[in-house]
């Protein structure tokens, strides 16, 4: 599998032109990787493609994976920032959330984190689930401040049909999840992560100023980025004819991993890919941004979409304008802390569908 992710990180370096700023190893477990694997990895990237001088590299981590000498590797292998993936520090929630470590474990990857010298951590946390109360959900968010972690990550539990989380909430054995008790814990979110000095850049995601996640602000800003491995994403901006505007494409690695080895192996192509449309670039513009501070330029909305979509637009802002859901501060909107609740059905009613 190695040969094959460094054979395609060497056969698409043409694909973009722009400098490499972040490098992330995350969907799945890469902190199971081997260190001498995860430096080919590297060296592939900085074989192939010009990276910045200073970059941020993130590497995603379990808390039960993470030794001394594991950190100590990422390290020296060029490593600055982690992504613990705690979700709690409540043994009964990682239980049912069916996580192999504890919440003794999580603590400790934090703190032997901190030792090794990584003061850029992130750690992700779940809110809404139905053992969660307010009183233990404080407990976790006081964690980042014992910690003094720089940033966080906190999602609320969705439940997917064909799960067992689903099957066991389908046939009685756990409670439905309460609409009321996952907005209470979020708005507590809020109210304690602003008390700690960190900014809400994004929805779900909270920093210290410095701390701001790149990698993902490049997404979420609709920067370009390459995936490497089976069921990597890509996002490219590619020139068309002379004087046309640049178009947007999207490639999808194949998910199989012997489809996606056979395929480098043989030389053919291990993705699909599809242009982005002028519509579905306007509504993912308005996903993205709309959930961040940055929020909507409604100058570039004017510039890069057609009449029809700007007409759209504008009927749909202007109620919104007129609520206490929306913000406008010269050329951008952003949401309120009261939109904040409603980001899903702002988004689509600001969706253009044909």
């Amino acid at each position: 599998m190695i040969a094959a992710i460094i054979k395609e990180i060497a056969s698409r370096k043409n694909q973009i032109n722009s400098v490499v700023n972040t490098i992330y190893f995350g969907g799945g477990t890469p902190s199971i990787l081997a260190i001498d694997d995860l430096k080919l990895l590297i060296d592939a990237v900085y074989k192939n493609y010009n990276v910045a001088e200073k970059i941020e590299f993130t590497i995603e981590c379990n808390p039960d994976d993470l030794t001394k000498n594991k950190l100590i590797e990422f390290k020296n292998a060029g490593a600055n920032r982690l992504s613990i993936g705690v979700q709690s520090f409540n043994n009964e929630e990682l239980l049912f959330f069916n996580r192999a470590h504890s919440a003794n474990q999580a603590e400790t990857s934090i703190k032997l984190s901190q030792d090794v010298g990584f003061d850029n951590i992130t750690i992700d946390l779940i809110y809404g689930s139905p053992l969660l109360t307010n009183k233990s959900w404080l407990k976790n968010l006081n964690k980042v401040k014992e910690f003094n972690i720089p940033h966080l990550s906190a999602y609320s539990l969705t439940v997917e049909p064909k799960t067992a989380l689903g099957y066991q909430i389908k046939t009685g054995q756990l409670p439905t999840l309460n609409d009321d008790n996952t907005i209470n814990q979020f708005q507590l979110l809020v109210k304690e992560i602003k008390k700690m000095g960190l900014t809400q850049y994004e929805v779900s995601n909270f920093a210290k100023e410095g701390y701001f996640s790149q990698h993902n602000s490049n997404y979420w800003k609709g920067e370009e980025y390459l995936g490497f491995g089976p069921s990597a994403h890509s996002y490219i901006k590619f020139p068309l004819e002379r004087g046309q505007r640049g178009a947007l494409k999207r490639c999808w690695n194949v998910a199989n991993n012997i489809k996606y080895i056979n395929a480098l192996t043989e030389g053919s192509s291990c993705f699909e890919e599809e242009i982005i449309d002028e519509i579905t670039a306007y509504n993912e513009y308005i996903l993205t941004r709309l959930r961040t501070i940055w929020g909507i330029d409604i100058d570039y909305i004017k510039t890069n979409f057609n009449e029809k979509i700007n007409r759209h637009f504008k009927q749909e802002l202007t109620l919104y304008l007129n609520s206490s859901y929306l913000h406008q501060l010269n050329t951008k909107v952003v949401l309120t802390d009261e939109g904040i609740l409603m980001t899903d059905k702002i988004t689509s009613d600001l969706f253009y569908v044909k």
